[in-house]
Order: structure tokens, then C-alpha cells, then sequence
């Protein structure tokens, strides 16, 4: 398990910016009540406070992941686009009371503007994320092939 200092910067760059998206959400938590949709705003807390969470988590598992540099890079960027336009993109709809595409959050229909940034965000950063989550299961699948072959070199 090779810990570059590539590596070990975007580790703390995840731990950083993971406990900025924390209080982001928990700064927005405080003005819930005065935002156009409530509801969204307080998925925008949760979405703050939860991808703030993940972050935290994949900086402390970075090390852990082996893929090589491109790869990494890849899914680093990845990652911090997907937390923070999940983050973003909730915001927006709290504000503005639109968010066609998330009915069950009571979001009524907004200038087709902020609908289309909005629709754009949610697409992308799913997409991001799916590819995140396979691209770090694969890198986790590796490490775990690594440990078992060499707890079977130890005996």
C-alpha cells in the first residue's frame, strides 16, 4: 500500500473540505424556515451534513484505495463535484422553490433557467457518483485481494 504525496494531499484535502460541507449543511439548517421551499432546504442541511460525512470518510480511507495516479485523480475530482453540486443543487431549489425533478420534496416548477441547472446538476453528480463509488470499490476490491495475498505469504 504505497502512500504518495499525492496521495496523502488529497486525503486532507477530503478531510478538509469534508468538514467545510459539515458546516455549510449546518449553516444552512439555521435558515430553513425562511427559505422559499423548507423541505429542500432542509434536504440541502442533510445533503451538506451526509456528502460532508463521505468526504471525511474517503480521507481517511484514501490510503487504502490502490489505483493508480490518473485514476486516483479521476475519482478525487469526482468525488468533490458530485458532494458539493448534490449540495448546491438542493440550495438552489430551496431558494428559488423550484425542483421539478424532486417532486416528493414538494418542489414546484421554477424559470426553465434554474430548472435546467438544476437538472444538470442532479444528472451529473449522479453520474459522478456511481463512477466514484465503482472506481473506490475496485480500488478497495485490490487492497483486499493485496492483504489476503500477503497474510498467505506470512505462513
Amino acid at each position: 500500500m504505497k502512500y504518495t504525496k499525492s496521495k496523502r494531499l488529497q486525503s486532507n484535502r477530503l478531510l478538509f473540505l469534508g468538514v467545510l460541507l459539515i458546516l455549510l449543511g449546518l449553516f444552512i439548517g439555521l435558515f430553513i424556515p425562511m427559505m422559499t421551499n423548507p423541505r429542500m432546504g432542509l434536504t440541502a442541511h442533510l445533503e451538506g451534513v451526509m456528502n460532508g460525512m463521505l468526504l471525511v470518510i474517503l480521507g481517511l480511507i484514501w490510503n487504502r484505495i490502490i489505483l493508480n495516479d490518473r485514476w486516483l485523480t479521476y475519482t478525487f475530482w469526482l468525488t468533490l463535484y458530485g458532494s458539493f453540486a448534490n449540495f448546491v443543487a438542493v440550495f438552489i431549489a430551496a431558494l428559488t422553490g423550484a425542483g421539478k425533478m424532486m417532486p416528493i420534496a414538494g418542489g414546484k416548477e421554477g424559470t426553465a433557467v434554474i430548472e435546467g441547472l438544476i437538472s444538470f446538476l442532479l444528472i451529473t453528480l449522479a453520474l459522478a457518483m456511481i463512477f466514484v463509488c465503482i472506481v473506490i470499490l475496485t480500488g478497495l476490491y485490490r487492497n483486499l485481494n493485496q492483504a489476503i495475498d500477503n497474510d498467505q505469504n506470512n505462513k
